[in-house]
């Protein structure tokens, strides 16, 4: 008997991108709005904003997703309390599939955030062109990116829009949701137990909170919360506190109601000079400069030719 080959169906395609970004922006923000013919999707990462794509308006909370159908007029902006955080990624598909995707928006579970967050990762490797730019409207592929990368970016993007119509809008979804890598009870719980542990950070922001501190508010042992942070986030306890740190004070700035030696006491630095160095180590600009930026941002999007009329 000869074995013979068999050719699989390929749904969703995606081999070319047009852009993909984070962006930071300050609190009143707005986009007037343009138009295109390639597929983009926006996600809220933080934030709320609203969103018009057409004749329809949608007002998007944090975890929220909205798809642009190729010439679909859209506009963003912002009208919550926080400043926002979003992504936005553009691309080309030649697949009749992309159609289900038109006029649709929904919330993303937890391995679907991941999917972008990979992405976005993978792009900052892959790419020359800065991510929190609007102006960029073509990538510039690095000489060094890590063997492998374009093509992660093609496949996590093309599972990620797979399993968002499978999880969300297919009458099948209960049989066909893709699990987590955690399925034993064991997996879970230490899961879990990680989840808890970056909800008491969060809580305890403004301090200056010590391992110790979270070892004995979950009764863990040293090596088992390194352990916890390595698995799941690839560095040291500290390093994503800090980074935690980092992160809120970005959104304070952006929020624009506390001045810098604010936001360092509010935060529990120790000077407003520790605060800047810790800033400029995590970011490579110091908070006057990338306050500087965001708002640089924000003016030149609002500045951006339309491509199609309001």
């Amino acid at each position: 008997m000869a074995y013979v080959s068999t050719k699989l169906k390929r749904e969703i395609e995606i081999h070319e991108i047009i852009t993909i970004h984070y962006f930071e922006y300050m609190k009143n923000f707005e986009f007037k709005g343009e138009a295109h013919d390639f597929w983009e999707f926006l996600y809220v990462d933080k934030g709320t904003v609203l969103v018009r794509a057409d004749d329809r308006q949608y007002q998007l909370e944090t975890g929220d997703i909205i798809f642009h159908k190729p010439n679909e007029f859209h506009s963003i902006k912002s009208i919550g309390e926080k400043a926002p955080n979003l992504v936005a990624i553009s691309f080309l598909s030649p697949s009749p599939a992309m159609s289900f995707f038109m006029e649709r928006v929904t919330s993303l579970s937890s391995p679907e955030k991941t999917l972008i967050a990979q992405i976005i990762a993978e792009a900052r490797a892959a790419f020359t062109t800065p991510l929190h730019i609007p102006s960029v409207e073509e990538v510039v592929l690095s000489d060094y990116a890590p063997f492998g990368s374009h093509q992660l970016i093609s496949l996590y993007l093309e599972l990620f829009l797979i399993q968002v119509k499978r999880n969300h809008f297919s009458a099948e979804k209960d049989n066909n949701e893709i699990p987590t890598l955690s399925t034993s009870k064991e997996g879970s719980a230490k899961s879990n137990m990680f989840e808890q542990i970056i909800q008491y950070m969060e809580l305890h922001i403004c301090e200056q909170l010590k391992i110790p501190d979270i070892c004995k508010a979950f009764s863990i042992s040293h090596s088992t919360l390194h352990s916890l942070f390595r698995k799941n986030k690839n560095c040291g306890v500290i390093e994503y506190f800090s980074n935690m740190k980092i992160e809120r004070s970005k959104e304070i700035i952006r929020d624009g109601n506390m001045n810098l030696t604010e936001i360092s006491h509010f935060l529990s630095y120790n000077s407003l000079q520790h605060f800047s160095n810790q800033f400029k180590k995590a970011t490579g600009m110091s908070p006057m400069e990338y306050s500087s930026s965001v708002k640089g941002i924000s003016q030149a999007l609002n500045k951006k030719l339309l491509n199609f009329p309001m």
